[in-house]
């Protein structure tokens, strides 16, 4: 009820069905079903993704506004959902056997994040691995091992070569933060909420197999249309 008072005086309301109170109503979330993700052009070497979600309607409007609008009620139905896509990866590339599966999200600018005030993605990725060790009881942490060099231009109104260039050498993992999980046994998966292109992913990719940390796959909230291929039990090509 407390919750519904704060979000009435804040003149939130349902995405899904307008109801005033909540953000997204249980009745309106989405379960989510892990779909591969194959952006086009694919850029070269990325590794198998999944998304939960297409990005539209409801789950879009969910993105922007815990992004953009600071909704950190959306945080639970959207971390699920990156829940969703991450056990959807691990069901489809198992790690190997003792291996820790560290969520890696792909890092924002420091100006952005001051701005915002938080890191969502970062707040998603935590839900996310409380919701995958709960519920499906799989060895997963947060790898926080990616830092923002800056120097890049916004990507609104690139295309995906444009993207993959602006993005070139974005990422690093610094050795401070790989010291860590020095020794012990572990693969990165990397996070993130919404894949246009994959030219972010590839360069988190990148970033941390140049310092030595295995890439299982990526995992996303939702994908635009049209990156998405067959789901994550359809074995045909594309």
């Amino acid at each position: 009820m407390a919750q519904a008072a704060r979000d009435l005086l804040t003149g939130s309301a349902c995405l899904g069905c307008g109801t005033p109170g909540r953000w997204w109503c249980p009745g309106c979330r989405i379960p989510g079903e892990p779909l591969v993700a194959r952006p086009w052009p694919r850029p070269a070497g990325l590794v198998p993704t999944v998304a939960a979600a297409t990005y539209d309607g409801v789950v879009a409007g969910a993105v922007v506004a815990h992004k953009d609008r600071g909704a950190q009620e959306l945080a639970d139905p959207l971390g699920r959902l990156l829940a969703c896509a991450v056990s959807g990866l691990l069901a489809a590339v198992p790690p190997p056997s003792d291996t820790t599966v560290l969520l890696v999200p792909v890092p924002s600018r420091a100006a952005v994040v001051r701005e915002r005030g938080a890191d969502p993605l970062l707040r998603l990725t935590r839900r996310a691995v409380r919701t995958l060790r709960r519920e499906h009881r799989l060895r997963v942490a947060p790898g926080l091992l990616l830092r923002h060099r800056g120097g890049v231009a916004d990507q609104a109104d690139l295309d995906a070569a444009q993207r993959a260039a602006n993005l070139r050498g974005a990422f690093v993992a610094p050795a401070t933060a790989l010291r860590r999980w020095g020794g012990r046994p572990a693969v990165a998966v990397v996070v993130d909420d919404v894949m246009t292109t994959g030219s972010t992913a590839a360069e988190a990719q990148r970033a941390l197999q140049a310092s030595g940390v295995p890439v299982l796959g990526c995992a996303v909230v939702a994908a635009t249309t049209k990156r998405f291929r067959d789901s994550v039990g359809d074995r045909r090509g594309g």
